[in-house]
């Protein structure tokens, strides 16, 4: 993984001080909240319900064993014990004391980490799949591209003020595990005729209030003009977008006023003036960054090791965990494994203990480089694993509440904090993926339903990114009291899809009895092995809205 240099190490420590230094002003009132709130915004430092939030920067997803110690010692010595990892593939911590942050970002910066540009106008963390590197369908290691992204847009002061947050994605693989389609801009890298690396650009995509896919923008663009063209997407984004109404001021809102032929006319007018400027990336530059990537000492080790098909002949349960957590990897007697971080109600999605955090950085070392990815699912997954080993790390994980076998499955729901804790919530999120994970607990009846997913947003920001769930959640205000409308047939992928509403929201009461009607329907309808959201696409919404408006008339004439 990359290794911060002397720019990088001077940029993060420096940040540090100058924090330290707006926080004492503020502290002792010379700054007033009005001046603070950008500060803090631009140092990743939210104002909660109850307490500060740090959001603290993942690049592309990926940690390093002494990282992941030192975000378990933060949550053990400033918050309540745990982490929340976000579908931004970042962490945050919920419980935060003002006095305390330049602390924090000073252990971070110590482990080359920080919080910059996880908030506020700018182009946020850069994302990738979580399987970068090591997925046996990959065409290419997307990470260096990645990081080259990160470095050139991390304080670029042309885009510290931008209409809106931005956000980039980039994938490189036949299956899109990174949603580049509901990004602001979606990268896809591949080679073309003549074997050269080129990027598929997408712009225009993002959830929220109102949901778009992205749009393809251009094809074929050499790789070396990658910052060049990105500059000049966001050149024309800066000087067209709205900033008098944040509610339309996405990328996504331009893209669809002007249509997408006049943007891109004018984005390749700009991109005329700069793509033979610095931006333009060399060999020697990309090399100096895709050296950090290279691939570790792999063992030459069978692909059909004994022990482990021993192991998953005469244990069921380790199969079963097997056939969902356990994904292909490029290098022949190794695998990719995702630890659940939904054991079921006892704990909120995407939330990790500190000592499930220590113990995954230990596993990282005892199975594999030292590596820890993160997944926008809110999932963590250790890339390098041998096959030899995955007994022995599924143990363990069973024992950390890790090993549940349920990875895309139903109960592998994707969920925000919600009303627990943000501020901007209309609703609670939490209470109800625990209250359907509690009417979902048998593992063998999940896996006899296959692949759904399951999303919870609580509210139209879509973090828990509902739209794109087969099943998707959302809460809404009714009145002062929380509701929550129902989608279906949302996808992510090469063939992303944005959920239907299937009618009237419900209340939390009603919401697991929704759920299980909706899955009795699809029970009903599907063909064999059909996946849920295919059965949706073929039978429509008609079934699933007959179900559980039938069943809730039912009960109200019975309370009647």
């Amino acid at each position: 993984m990359y290794q911060y240099d002397e720019y990088d190490r001077a940029l993060v420590f420096e940040r540090v001080v100058q924090f330290r230094d707006q926080v004492q002003r503020f502290m002792g009132g010379e700054l007033s909240e009005e001046e603070f709130l950008p500060l803090r915004l631009q140092n990743g430092l939210y104002m909660q319900k109850h307490a500060y939030m740090l959001r603290v920067a993942i690049p592309y997803g990926t940690l390093g064993a002494r990282q992941l110690r030192t975000l378990a010692q933060i949550a053990r010595d400033y918050d309540r014990g745990y982490g929340h990892f976000t579908t931004r593939q970042n962490i945050q911590f919920n419980w935060i004391e003002l006095a305390q942050v330049p602390d924090i970002l000073q252990r971070l910066a110590e482990v080359e980490m920080h919080a910059i540009q996880t908030s506020g106008n700018c182009v946020r963390n850069i994302t990738t799949e979580a399987f970068a590197g090591v997925a046996a369908d990959e065409l290419l290691d997307p990470r260096p591209l990645a990081e080259i992204l990160r470095q050139w847009s991390t304080i670029n002061p042309e885009f510290l003020f931008l209409p809106r947050k931005f956000k980039i994605a980039i994938c490189s693989a036949h299956e899109d595990r990174a949603a580049i389609m509901m990004h602001d801009i979606g990268l896809y890298l591949y080679r073309d005729g003549r074997g050269q690396m080129s990027l598929r650009v997408m712009v225009g995509g993002g959830l929220g209030r109102t949901p778009i896919l992205s749009l393809q923008i251009r094809e074929g663009l050499p790789w070396q003009h990658l910052l060049s063209y990105v500059e000049a997407i966001l050149r024309v984004y800066n000087r067209h977008g709205r900033r008098d109404n944040k509610y339309k001021a996405r990328i996504k809102i331009l893209v669809k006023a002007l249509g997408i032929e006049a943007f891109a006319k004018e984005v390749e007018e700009e991109w005329q003036h700069i793509k033979e400027g610095p931006a333009q990336l060399t060999e020697d530059e990309y090399q100096r960054v895709a050296a950090a990537f290279e691939p570790p000492a792999y063992a030459s080790v069978a692909d059909d090791d004994l022990k482990y098909q021993t192991h998953l002949a005469q244990d069921s349960a380790f199969a079963r965990w097997v056939s969902c957590c356990v994904k292909p990897h490029k290098v022949p007697g190794y695998a990719s494994v995702v630890l659940s971080t939904k054991p079921g109600a006892a704990s909120p999605p995407g939330d990790l203990t500190a000592a499930q955090m220590d113990a995954v950085a230990d596993w990282s070392e005892q199975f594999g480089f030292g590596e820890i990815r993160i997944a926008h699912e809110q999932n963590l997954i250790l890339p390098d694993v041998r096959k030899q080993d995955l007994h022995a790390l599924w143990r363990l994980a069973c024992e950390r509440e890790l090993g549940t076998a349920n990875i895309g499955m139903l109960t592998d729901i994707i969920a925000c904090p919600g009303g627990d804790f943000c501020a901007l919530a209309n609703a609670k999120s939490i209470p109800i993926a625990q209250s359907i994970q509690r009417c979902f607990e048998d593992l063998d009846y999940l896996h006899d339903l296959g692949e759904l997913s399951l999303n919870i947003s609580g509210c139209i920001n879509a973090c828990g990114h509902h739209h794109i769930g087969n099943i998707g959640i959302l809460g809404v205000d009714k009145n002062g009291s929380e509701w929550y409308q129902v989608t279906l047939g949302g996808a992510q992928g090469k063939n992303s899809t944005l959920g239907k509403v299937i009618g009237p929201s419900f209340s939390a009461e009603e919401i697991p009895r929704v759920i299980e009607q909706i899955i009795a329907t699809y029970c009903a309808y599907r063909e064999l092995d059909e996946p849920f959201v295919d059965t949706v696409r073929r039978v429509g919404l008609e079934p699933f809205k007959e179900r559980v408006y039938a069943k809730r008339a039912e009960e109200l004439i019975c309370v009647m």
